[in-house]
């Protein structure tokens, strides 16, 4: 009985092993998509782009104006309702073309002069007009609604 058993043992180990592996969502990726067109961002992606500054509450951050990504991602943002910002603990935000839009509008991947907080990472909005409140932290969504 004991040798069926490490049979059956060895052979479910043998088939978990040839098992395909999910795929990983990419860590510190932001995804930028439209329904259409979908572009995922790396910090270095976005350090490519413009950067631009945001401070709010002391703390200014480094990072790409939203329209700018979503520019780079193939979206028009002049055509765009709204954006909505999604957080990876699910915590979502929409922005009017009115808040969205703004030059200190940003999605942040660091402070001035450090990285950006664990509670933080790997991006946060930075809506400095909105005091706090729609400042998604861990984002990991960017979605576009013409």
């Amino acid at each position: 009985m004991k040798r069926l058993t490490l049979i059956c043992l060895l052979l479910a180990l043998t088939f978990a092993a040839c098992a395909p592996k999910a795929q990983e969502p990419a860590a510190n990726a932001l995804k930028v998509s439209d329904g259409k067109i979908t572009k995922t961002f790396t910090v270095t992606d976005l350090k490519a782009l413009a950067e631009a500054q945001a401070t709010i509450k002391g703390v200014t951050y480094l990072g790409v104006q939203l329209t700018v990504l979503i520019q780079a991602a193939g979206i028009d943002p002049t055509a765009l309702k709204a954006v909505k910002a999604v957080a990876s603990d699910g915590f979502a935000a929409n922005y009017e073309p009115a808040l969205f839009g703004l030059k200190d509008t940003i999605v942040a991947y660091a402070r001035v002069g450090g990285p950006l907080g664990d509670d933080e990472t790997p991006f946060r909005m930075v809506l400095p007009a909105e005091g706090g409140k729609m400042n998604a932290r861990k984002l990991t969504d960017i979605v576009a609604i013409p």
